[in-house]
């Protein structure tokens, strides 16, 4: 099967060596290389954003990266790049028509993606199966006035949920959601994010630290809305322990950034500066040390449509202590594999840690459960296999649409 996958602003190419990755660029990427694992053609449709890029570029063996050209040759944040999709779609449809490789499905990933999609998928006559990713929603719902995207962003991704050939929704929240929104359930599939369970595991090198101090970890970019300054706060509930902090600049930026000096004065209001360490980004290629030093990882998102971090920790072998939100309430499951709490909650997220830290036999139960699950519903493999069975029934349907037509 041939796949085109369609990234608008997150190349997966990033994911090979930038530290500014985000989830969708790593979902992307090993994604792809999941699918070409399984013997599919996959290319990946991102835009161009210097003048210097290939027009295609092997990422591995079975996938290749074509960049785009839509829009001005330069880095633009994504609120920024839909007046350029049309030219995206225009630019899809001329290739798709006149290349030998033309795709059998398209898979659009983020909602500006999906209007390109649709738009070369309905003059080629190629089936599009859509992710969001992230819902303009829940955005608008939880950052109000300060949510960047486009005022059309809405109304485009109801329009999408219709138009399209299948929805891939990552997890039961995102599906409630969708249903709000008007989007027919019947046209979803529930197919989750994966994890490099080759790569995070429990065996291996860890971060050093102090045997005698429980290890709290926690990760994330420095945002609000990621929950940092809940759980320092939270530290105040649980003595002797220590929150190391993984995310946000490098570590030489750390002593002027201006949230990271905002998590050190929540640090020392609350009286847990001496046990709270920031350590900036990491190297993606590191993280696994990290979570193999950790006694429990603390997720604490006021919101969050998936979340790759907490799957990361379980397929490591540890447990997750996370916010009773979006995809947490899908891969965490509560009194098995972790506890789930009320979002900005710091007490409660702190009684929860300091209640699995003292149970040293409830801590391995929830380790041992957290890595099966992780192994067993997440990996890549799995991932992959079920988005195979969601292109081939988009595939057989288009197909007996065109026979009866």
């Amino acid at each position: 099967m041939r796949i085109a996958m369609i990234s608008e602003h997150a190349s997966p190419l990033a994911a090979l060596g930038g530290a500014d990755a985000g989830a969708q660029n790593i979902h992307v990427a090993e994604l792809s290389a999941a699918l070409a694992e399984q013997g599919h053609d996959v290319r990946v449709y991102t835009r161009r954003d210097s003048a210097g890029l290939p027009a295609l570029v092997p990422m591995r063996d079975g996938v290749e990266v074509a960049h785009v050209p839509a829009g001005p040759p330069e880095p633009l944040p994504a609120e920024a790049l839909l007046p350029y999709m049309k030219d995206f779609g225009r630019w899809l449809v001329d290739q798709w028509r006149g290349d030998d490789w033309a795709p059998t499905v398209a898979h659009a990933h983020f909602w500006m993606s999906g209007l390109a999609a649709v738009v070369a998928g309905r003059q080629v006559g190629v089936p599009v199966v859509q992710t969001y990713h992230a819902l303009g929603t829940v955005n608008r719902r939880h950052q109000g006035a300060a949510d960047t995207s486009p005022p059309q962003r809405i109304g485009y991704e109801r329009a999408l949920g219709r138009a399209v050939d299948r929805v891939v929704a990552q997890c039961q929240d995102e599906v409630r959601e969708l249903v709000r929104m008007g989007v027919p359930r019947a046209r979803m599939a529930i197919v989750p994010s994966g994890v490099d369970s080759g790569r995070f595991t429990p065996d291996g090198p860890a971060v050093a630290r102090d045997p005698r101090r429980p290890r709290i970890l926690t990760v994330g970019g420095f945002v609000e809305r990621r929950g940092l300054a809940d759980v320092i706060q939270a530290m105040r509930v649980v003595p002797r322990a220590e929150c190391v902090v993984v995310g946000g600049p490098d570590a030489a930026q750390l002593a002027t950034d201006p949230f990271a000096q905002r998590l050190r004065s929540v640090a020392e209001s609350t009286n847990v500066a001496d046990r709270v360490q920031l350590v900036g980004a990491v190297p993606a290629s590191d993280m696994p040390r990290w979570y193999r030093s950790a006694d429990v990882l603390a997720s604490a998102p006021w919101y969050e449509q998936f979340g790759r971090t907490p799957l990361e920790a379980m397929a490591c072998g540890v447990p997750v202590i996370g916010s009773s939100v979006g995809g947490l309430t899908d891969t965490v499951v509560d009194g098995l594999t972790g506890d789930l709490v009320p979002p900005r909650d710091p007490r409660s997220l702190g009684v929860a840690m300091r209640r699995l830290l003292g149970d040293p036999v409830r801590r391995f139960a929830y380790a041992t459960a957290a890595l099966d699950r992780a192994r067993q519903c997440y990996s890549w493999k799995r991932v992959a296999e079920q988005l195979t069975a969601v292109y081939s029934a988009v595939s057989r349907l288009r197909r007996t649409r065109g026979a009866v037509a």
